[in-house]
């Protein structure tokens, strides 16, 4: 199997590698990770909210549990991959140091069973992306506290945990979209599909399909 190799800060990837060939390079600077970052954070979760408002049609859709995806609903997904964000957010807007804990859990919200509801939680995670992001540093130390079901800590950063929220997010509207379809919705063919993987199938007009090396 062919490995990519590194040269002058590039990934360059062989013919029988999986990932096309690029020069895939590391941000210039700190502020455009943050620029960059903030950007696909508000589109994972926008793509929630058009999902809210253009393929549901009721509050009942919400609720309705899979098939497929036992103890699954669609409100359940969006409540929970949205809290990611808002633990997140939460610890990095308290002085340090900064302790995070993805355990905690806020069950049964008006997200699981209200459009309305769940799209201005949605709207209000956004507004403290812009209130937060900007004025972080991405290498920010925080320790995250997690039951594994050992308690364990772990040294991570705001910026490492940030994209987590988002390909977390990512995972979570794939089974959204599971949920869609056993309801008979067809949503958009990039809906709950990483990034990488529309990269690598070429699909330039996703919002998240577009290399940007």
């Amino acid at each position: 199997m062919m490995h990519p190799t590194v040269g002058n800060g590039a990934l360059q990837y062989s013919a029988n590698n999986t990932m096309p060939q690029s020069s895939a390079k590391i941000p210039a600077s700190p502020d455009e990770t943050v620029v960059q970052q903030l950007s696909v954070a508000k589109t994972v979760l926008n793509q929630a909210i058009d999902l809210l408002d253009n393929y549901l049609t009721s509050d009942d859709q919400l609720a309705v549990h899979s098939k497929y995806l036992p103890g699954s609903t669609i409100g359940k997904h969006l409540r929970h991959a949205r809290d990611h964000f808002a633990l997140l957010l939460d610890c990095m807007a308290k002085p340090p140091p900064h302790v995070l804990s993805y355990d905690t859990r806020i069950r049964n919200t008006p997200m699981e069973t209200s459009r309305s509801g769940a799209k201005q939680a949605l709207l209000d995670t956004i507004q403290q992306l812009d209130a937060v992001v900007p004025g972080s540093k991405f290498d920010q130390p925080l320790k995250l506290h997690a039951i594994t079901p050992y308690m364990h800590e772990f040294e991570s950063t705001f910026g490492r945990e940030l994209w987590f929220a988002s390909l977390h997010c990512v995972h979570h509207w794939s089974m959204v979209r599971v949920i869609a379809g056993e309801l008979g919705i067809k949503l958009t063919d990039d809906f709950g599909f990483a990034p990488s993987t529309l990269v690598y199938q070429d699909r330039d007009y996703a919002p998240l399909g577009k290399a940007k090396f």
